[in-house]
């Protein structure tokens, strides 16, 4: 029991190493050398423990990945509102330590070399998919599930957007200015759903929008036509 909790002890020390080196040298510097120097151990010891660099790039962004969804977790363990757990999506990826220029480099850094890994694509697709159900489990108590899939998409996409454009050094928007933007992105679109009837269909029948799997917007477009 003692080793094992010295192993992981251990691990998360050479994470943290990890991430400090990437955040100060860039993801190209951060060598296996350079963090085994940053956290007082041999290279040595680095790949015993994860085999080689790219083994601990992968144990550092899953531990990255698994935090942030640890405090959606957290935050939606308290909430029941189907719209206050949209906005926990929102809070938690727009909150301000997510912007602090360490874990933006971070993070930055990462992403860049998504396209090129196929292990740490898999990390991002997996907490991309997770995401994405959260959102949809929530507004489909809004609209039809297609619908929303599709919001769910667009609001990830939001989120992603506004914070990267934040993390680049761009004045705006900052922490409170994203959450806000991604707020309002959501309430108006819930709005336009009150306005066209897209409800979600009741289970085992009709919902005022018509069938399940009816072409959303289909409820307005007939109204306007008969005007």
């Amino acid at each position: 029991m003692l080793r094992v909790d010295s192993e992981a002890l251990r691990r998360h020390q050479l994470i943290d190493a990890t991430i400090d080196a990437i955040a100060d040298m860039g993801f190209a510097r951060a060598s296996l050398g350079a963090i085994a120097k940053r956290a007082g151990v041999s290279p040595g010891l680095v790949a015993h423990y994860f085999a080689n660099k790219d083994g601990l790039l992968e144990a550092t962004m899953r531990r990255l990945v698994r935090d942030l969804a640890a405090s959606v977790r957290r935050r939606l363990a308290e909430l029941k509102s189907p719209r206050e757990r949209i906005q926990a999506v929102i809070d938690v990826n727009l909150d301000p330590a997510e912007f602090d220029r360490r874990t933006a480099t971070v993070w930055l850094a990462f992403w860049a070399q998504v396209p090129h890994s196929p292990g740490l694509a898999r990390i991002q697709r997996a907490y991309e998919r997770r995401t994405e159900s959260t959102l949809v489990h929530a507004l489909a108590s809004f609209t039809s599930r297609p619908e929303a899939r599709r919001l769910a998409r667009a609001i990830a996409a939001l989120i992603d957007g506004v914070w990267l454009r934040a993390a680049l050094g761009q004045r705006e928007p900052d922490a409170r200015d994203a959450a806000a933007l991604a707020s309002a992105f959501v309430d108006s679109q819930l709005a336009l759903l009150r306005l066209a009837g897209l409800r979600a269909p009741e289970r085992g029948g009709e919902g005022p929008s018509g069938p399940a799997g009816s072409e959303p917007g289909a409820r307005l477009r007939t109204e306007r036509s008969r005007s």
